[in-house]
Parts: structure tokens; sequence; C-alpha cells
């Protein structure tokens, strides 16, 4: 009889441009790691996006049964999203009733703290919040954009960038040095043309994240415009932290913000302090922790309480992601 294969736990974290997966042991030693295209199903759909991580999970398992498996996914913001896709990932084999599937914020939490009562809140090519308290109470967001009542992320940030050189072109608003930046970044001459190429879809509309950068940088260069902008943002990303404090009661509490995604990453010093500011004014007793490990380590941890792995094997996965 030939050996039986060790029981791996999985964990996948997918966003919208990446995915990653990861098996460990139930004692906490990583046996596979992959990465793969986004998975988002807002982006490439709940079939594509099973089919995807179907793959990777095959891969990093290699062989070795999986007793449990962790899946965050971005775009799973409405309950009615995370059960259809709960529902679609039944039909691969390595799927069982313990399969977790859920909003890739709770990967991030649990990157930056084990704490009952947390709050998260991602700021990269979009920007959405999560909170929990002890006793099983979330605040979340319906994070669909403007219709949903969200600003911001680099995607929010070049929209708005554009809307300003639009106004600053035909002198609707006040002038700004973004307007003579911004066709450029998608070799064009005018901002006009880049207008056009987005009305008619030479341009595509998740590609407005590309100039955040230049926001960022005009800031810095002292343009008003773009100042603005980063603070906005700055205060949205707090705002967002506020309102799951507030609506779990918590406002009072010492309570860990945990903070990730690409907008934040380079710890710009304007967006920081207008994030600071407003939490320090409105919720004076929140923790900030800017998580700069990637998600996958908290979906990891996840995965492995979900299978009720030892703390000895959560130190032993943390040891060895790190």
């Amino acid at each position: 009889m030939g050996e039986v294969a060790t029981p791996v736990v999985v964990a996948v974290d997918g966003g919208g441009s990446k995915t990653d997966a990861i098996a460990l042991t139930l004692d906490g030693r990583v046996v596979g790691r992959a990465a793969g295209p986004g998975t988002s199903p807002h982006f490439i759909g709940v079939e594509a996006a099973v089919a995807q991580i179907d793959e990777l999970v095959r891969e990093v398992a290699s062989g070795h049964p999986v007793a449990q498996a962790n899946i965050y996914l971005s775009g799973l913001d409405l309950p009615s999203e995370v059960q259809i896709f709960a529902t679609a990932v039944t039909t691969v084999a390595w799927s069982n009733d313990t399969t977790v599937v859920d909003n890739d914020l709770y990967a991030l939490i649990r990157s930056g703290t084990s704490a009952d009562n947390a709050v998260a809140v991602v700021c990269g090519t979009g920007i959405n919040a999560l909170g929990r308290r002890a006793d099983g109470a979330v605040a979340r967001f319906a994070a669909l954009g403007t219709i949903s009542g969200d600003w911001g992320g680099g995607t929010g940030l070049g929209e708005s960038a554009i809307w300003h050189a639009a106004r600053d072109t035909d002198r609707r608003g006040p002038s700004t040095s973004l307007t003579a930046a911004i066709p450029g970044v998608f070799g064009l001459a005018t901002v006009a043309e880049v207008t056009e190429g987005i009305h008619l879809g030479r341009i595509a509309y998740g590609d407005l994240g590309l100039l955040a950068p230049l926001v960022f940088q005009h800031s810095d260069d002292g343009d008003a415009i773009a100042g603005s902008l980063v603070d906005r943002q700055g205060s949205e990303i707090a705002i967002m932290a506020i309102s799951c404090l507030e609506r779990l009661d918590l406002l009072d509490s010492e309570v860990p913000v945990v903070l990730g995604g690409g907008i934040l990453a380079n710890r710009h010093e304007r967006l920081w302090v207008a994030l600071e500011s407003e939490l320090r004014r409105r919720a004076p007793k929140a923790v900030i922790s800017h998580v700069t490990a990637p998600p996958i380590v908290g979906a990891a941890l996840l995965a492995l309480e979900s299978a009720a792995a030892p703390a000895a094997s959560l130190d032993q996965a943390i040891r060895e992601l790190s």
C-alpha cells in the first residue's frame, strides 16, 4: 500500500488583479504556494472565478487531500454575492461542508489582529471596510461605487482627477496642473481625447486608476486640486472605519483599525495626516494598525483556525509566512 498523503488546509485571497493561494499542513507547515490573475467575480464572473480558483487550489494542494478551504475574494460584498459564490464552489472536488467563502476584508483583518472587536479598511483599486464585534455582529458596505456612497481608491481618485481636468479645460472650474499631465498617461494629447476614449470604450474605466500616482505627485508639487483629493481620500478612509465603529457601538472602545491596500502602501504623508486627524477627532480610542504583510497571511491563519488547528500551528505558519 502506498503512503497516505497528509491532509492540508488551503487559503485563497483574490482581488481584481491578482490571486494568491497557499496550502499548509495542520501543524502549520507551508507545502505549496501559487499566484494567478484576479478572481473578483465583479470583473470576470462567478464561473470564471471558480475555475481559476479551482486551478490554484489543485496546484498548491499538489495531490494532498484538502481538509479545509477558506476563500476570500474582493467583489463578494453583498450577502447574496457570498451565497451565490459559495453555492458555485460546491461543484469543485475539494469543496466540502466546512468550506468558507467571504469577502477579502476578513483576510486583511486577520493579517493585522486576532482581536474579536476589529475594523479593516482597504484602499487599493477601490475602497471598502468591514467591522466585527465579539458577539458576531458585523458592519459592512455594499461597495458598489458611487451608487452605494463610496468614494476613492485608485479608480475613484483617477475619476475625480479627470473630472477636475475637464472642468479646467472648459473653464467651469479652477485650473489644475493635472490637466496637462493626464493625457500623456494614455498616450493622448488632450483631456477631451481621454474623455472620448473612456466614453467610446477605447480606455477601460478601470484604467483610471493609472492616474492615482499623478494625484499624489501633483499634491506634493503644490497643486491645490490634487491636494484636496489626497485630503479627501485620507478622510474617507477614516470615515469608513468610524462608520463601522459607530454602527457596532465601539466608538468608546480601544479597537484595532487595520489598514491595507495599495493607496496606503507608500505612507503618503498628507494622506496619513488627514486620515489620523479624522480618526483622532471622532474615534480617539481607535488603534491604527497598518498591515504590510499580504492578506494571504490572514487567510492562511483563518483556514487553520477553521480546521481547529492548535495555537502552535498558527505560530509555525506565521514564522514560515514571514
